[in-house]
């Protein structure tokens, strides 16, 4: 069996998983803090939240892209 590999794919799986978990948990906070009236620049910070949720979804849709078949060919 091919040990490294298995590896490789499960380091990859951990990894990625975490940054989508980070990048949409830090998103959720940004949102959530950009809402407070006595915060500073609210807008700036809706921004990031939106690319936050921007770059979670781009993730998704490259771990869609790598896992089905047909977009793969």
């Amino acid at each position: 069996m091919k040990w490294l590999e298995l590896l490789t794919v499960a380091g990859t799986t951990l990894v990625s998983a975490v940054t989508v978990v980070v990048l949409y948990s830090l998103g959720v906070r940004l949102t959530a803090i950009a809402g407070d009236a006595e915060q500073a620049s609210p807008r700036a910070k809706r921004y990031f939240a939106y690319t936050c949720f921007g770059l979670c979804g781009i993730a998704v849709l490259f771990g869609l892209y790598l896992i089905i078949p047909y977009f793969s060919k």
